[in-house]
């Protein structure tokens, strides 16, 4: 019985989300989707939820990947939450055809609009503007959790037809192959400290220190980890980013992150 929710994060959204669900839900345990945990062969909760960001307007490679390893239990419940900065478009319904692939149902499948993380296209949201994102996030949130408590199957959420198939299916796949090279426009300031918080934080393990500075090895995921949790504000995308607000959840902390990196955590 319970639930396992496994969750995606790169600045926190995702594993907020995650916990308050958790908190709604009766024996809950948490697994982070990272590269250092890989999909059981067999899961022993009844109901399975996956709680991740859409990148690209579809479903990041690390969750794609989760999703055709994870173990295939048609008797099990299985559920999504998507959080988007912007337009959740196709996303899910990506995963429920990866799912029905393998013989598995995706019940129920709920987007939530969250502060955007994609520091490329501008910084942080005002922290007013942050607030009332999180307070429609909490009211969802509990109607997921009734829903997922009672095992019920729910509408997938998806976006316009036109917006579907234009990000979901032209957009996300010309751009999905270039993202494991779009590291290439990171680079480093002369604040950079050599903490190695990106090289630890990356849930990809993409990031390797080199005479004390980060180096990307070309298998990025575009989560911005590295980018929103450096201390010192030293990595930078391009040439605008370093004059744009860096954002990380409010209410996750970074030992919170590095935490979920390793091991997984029970509520």
């Amino acid at each position: 019985m319970g639930t396992c929710l496994y969750y995606y994060t790169g600045t926190g959204n995702s594993l907020w989300v995650a916990r308050q669900l958790a908190a709604k839900l009766q024996g809950t345990e948490l697994i982070s989707i990272s590269a250092g945990n890989t999909a059981p062969a067999k899961i022993d909760s009844d109901r399975i939820g996956i709680v991740f960001p859409v990148h690209m307007w579809g479903l990041p490679r690390r969750v794609k990947n989760f999703a055709r390893e994870m173990a295939a239990d048609r008797d099990k419940y299985y559920f999504a939450v998507a959080l988007n900065g912007g337009q959740v478009a196709a996303t899910l319904l990506q995963l429920k055809k990866l799912m029905q692939a393998r013989g598995l149902t995706l019940a129920a499948g709920f987007e939530i609009h969250s502060p955007s993380n994609y520091i490329p296209w501008g910084g942080a949201a005002p922290a007013e503007e942050q607030k009332r994102m999180f307070a429609e996030a909490g009211k969802k949130i509990e109607r997921i959790a009734g829903i997922v408590s009672r095992k019920e199957s729910a509408p997938i959420d998806k976006g316009p037809l036109w917006k579907n198939i234009l990000l979901s299916s032209l957009l996300y796949k010309l751009s999905f192959p270039q993202v494991p090279k779009m590291d290439k426009k990171f680079w480093v300031d002369g604040k950079c400290n050599s903490c190695a918080v990106c090289e630890k934080i990356c849930p990809a393990k993409n990031i390797v220190m080199n005479g004390g500075k980060p180096t990307w090895q070309n298998r990025c995921e575009q989560c911005l980890a590295c980018i929103q949790w450096c201390p010192k504000e030293a990595i930078q995308y391009g040439k605008k980013t370093p004059g744009y607000a860096r954002y990380h959840h409010p209410e996750i902390k970074l030992t919170d992150m590095l935490h979920g990196q390793i091991v997984s955590s029970k509520q």
